[in-house]
């Protein structure tokens, strides 16, 4: 039986291959890969999903529409798996699936949760490469 975090990582590789060379990079969340990124001063997109929310499939073509553009394609999106990984939506501050959270380096520079427009999603990735 194929449990709901091989589905999800399986969606995450299909999703990223569909991406262009130029995309941004697509990554499962880890402490390390967090602080990798925030270590490398590269835009940071955490997108923190669950298999069975509509509101996160809703949300994933829209932020690979935008990370595949040259405006974004510098970003870090890590995908962080709501049902398994509970320690790290706590230590993140969400409280629901769905939830996008930019970081410009160490900084939190926006979140929002429940969004599913592509200017409103757009704004917020946009947070993240706005020079300060």
């Amino acid at each position: 039986m194929i449990s709901r975090r091989s589905m999800f990582l399986a969606s995450i590789s299909v999703l990223s291959l569909a991406i262009s060379a130029n995309a941004a990079e697509v990554k499962p969340f880890s402490p390390e890969s967090f602080e990798a990124a925030q270590n490398s001063g590269k835009p940071i997109l955490i997108d923190i999903a669950a298999s069975w929310c509509p509101t996160c499939k809703a949300q994933a073509p829209i932020i690979s529409n935008l990370t595949s553009s040259d405006a974004f394609k510098d970003m870090v999106v890590l995908q962080v798996d709501f049902d398994e990984q509970k320690a790290v939506v706590r230590s993140l501050g969400a409280q629901s699936q769905s939830t996008l959270i930019v970081f410009k380096g160490r900084d939190e520079v926006g979140r929002s949760v429940g969004d599913t427009d592509p200017a409103s999603i757009k704004a917020l990735l946009s947070k993240a490469i706005a020079d300060s």
